[in-house]
């Protein structure tokens, strides 16, 4: 004859495996901040790990010193406009790569100063740098322009 399945021992059984699974659950969680194996370190290993092989990070260039007079097309260059236009960096066409800029050109240094005084798709208005003047400005855009010729 079969025997009948056993209600409370299922009840204990159930029982057992709950408290297995809390005492599990629950157990690292009380020594989270306490200083040994907590979760937050190994979180932070993991972030680590993980992380990017490198980041690009734009700078602004460090501005030449004034001595109040306006500074000439090469030195707004080198120390505003050199750091994407030199490398093509943000999609800059490069200073010096004719058919890249044939068709810049072609639209006159009116046009080219108007951009960047505004700005223009990843420059930001006056490439940056807020303390240019237009005069200034339309100096960089002939250097830069004959660079490129």
């Amino acid at each position: 004859m079969a025997q009948k399945p056993n209600p409370s021992r299922a009840i204990l059984m159930i029982t057992i495996v709950i408290a297995v699974i809390l005492i599990a659950v629950i157990w690292p969680l009380s020594f989270v901040g306490k200083g040994g194996g907590s979760r937050n370190a190994v979180s932070d290993e993991a972030d680590a790990r993980i992380q990017p092989v490198a980041k690009i990070e734009l700078a602004k260039a460090a501005p030449a010193k004034s001595d109040g007079k306006p500074r000439d097309g090469a030195t707004v260059y080198n120390t505003v406009c050199m750091a994407c236009h030199a490398s093509g960096a943000a999609g800059a066409p490069k200073a010096g790569d004719k058919a890249a800029w044939a068709p810049r050109i072609a639209s006159g240094n009116a046009a080219l100063i108007k951009s960047v005084i505004n700005g223009k798709n990843a420059m930001p208005p006056k490439g940056g740098a807020a303390d240019l003047t237009d005069a200034e400005i339309k100096a960089a855009v002939e250097h830069l322009v004959g660079l490129s010729k």
